[in-house]
């Protein structure tokens, strides 16, 4: 297991829904002395979940974090192989509000439901971002949402960032969260991407295969890295060349933060419109957000075991870009 490499969220089947939360850390050489709330706070960034330092202290200082089975004080300097425990409060209830945001459903059953989510739009609430959510208008909608992953994020199965398109699916009840969970974990759920990217890929078709861990320079993004990192393999196929960009078909065989844009810039070809990953400007193009689209998104019913297979078209964005481009 890498260092700081997160075990699974705790979530067995029949828990009651509002249960709290459990991770778990495992310290490496690299955090030797580092202060306990700092490590936290830094560990929490990857699920975007957007605790403060000062949360963090309160949870410690509450006795929610333990470190080798021990509860210590937020100064508390880490050994160099520990276990990190934290047990994070459900938040209240009433934080999230069913909204009447229309959703592009493309398929829906009383186990799932697959939706083609707009550029724009995050996936679920956060602390400061509570409204306007994927999962908002999910609650509106749907009524009925798997509670595996708490009352922030019920039915979420997997996500996708707030500036990519396409398809996402989310469960209506623990069972079937689980079982899509599980497909995830082994791969056998199938996603591709459309990505238009800078440069022109030489290759008709290759694989990145690179360890993904966080940026030591920029604690908010990742990077290819050997150290406390996690095994992340990408797929490529070109699908058209335009000289100074070439439109990519991507598969992702594992499913790291931001891993096709961390790939794609570790390769020299970063998403256009990136503004964490990519060129501040793309010459002739005007983008909001990363060109990323989930085109398409296969799994096996978690009820009857039937393979499902979607695609969801490219957002106008994206198609008003290739037509320009190839206008040129």
């Amino acid at each position: 297991m890498n260092d700081l490499d997160q075990k699974e969220r705790y979530a067995i089947e029949g828990d009651e829904e509002g249960a709290p939360e459990t991770l778990e850390w495992t310290t490496g050489p690299e955090q030797a002395g580092e202060r306990l709330d700092k490590f936290l706070t830094e560990a929490l960034e990857s699920y975007g979940d957007g605790y403060s330092r000062s949360q963090v202290q309160q949870w410690i200082k509450d006795g929610r974090v333990t470190v080798g089975g021990a509860v210590v004080k937020p100064n508390f300097k880490l050994p160099a192989a520990a276990a990190v425990r934290l047990i994070i409060p459900e938040p209240e209830a009433a934080e999230i509000v069913p909204e009447p945001i229309p959703l592009n459903v493309v398929y829906e059953d009383s186990d799932v439901i697959v939706v083609n989510k707009p550029r724009g739009m995050v996936v679920h609430p956060a602390p400061g971002h509570t409204g306007g959510t994927l999962v908002n208008a999910l609650l509106y909608h749907c009524q009925d949402l798997s509670g595996i992953n708490g009352i922030m994020r019920p039915g979420i199965v997997h996500r996708i960032d707030k500036d990519t398109s396409g398809l996402i699916m989310a469960a209506k009840n623990d069972v079937a969260h689980a079982r899509l969970a599980e497909q995830l974990k082994e791969h056998s759920a199938g996603r591709k991407y459309i990505a238009l990217v800078h440069g022109n890929v030489p290759h008709d078709q290759g694989t990145v295969d690179a360890p993904i861990g966080r940026d030591p320079k920029e604690r908010k993004l990742f990077t290819v890295t050997d150290k406390n990192s996690k095994h992340a393999v990408t797929h490529f196929q070109v699908l058209e060349r335009f000289g100074d960009y070439t439109l990519l078909e991507l598969k992702l065989e594992t499913g790291r933060t931001h891993q096709i844009r961390v790939h794609m810039k570790f390769i020299g070809h970063p998403l256009v419109g990136d503004p964490a990953y990519g060129p501040a400007k793309s010459k002739g193009i005007t983008m909001e957000g990363q060109a990323l689209h989930a085109k398409q998104l296969a799994f096996d019913h978690p009820r009857t075991g039937k393979r499902l297979s979607f695609e969801a078209p490219l957002p106008d964005d994206m198609n008003r870009v290739l037509e320009a481009l190839r206008l040129r």
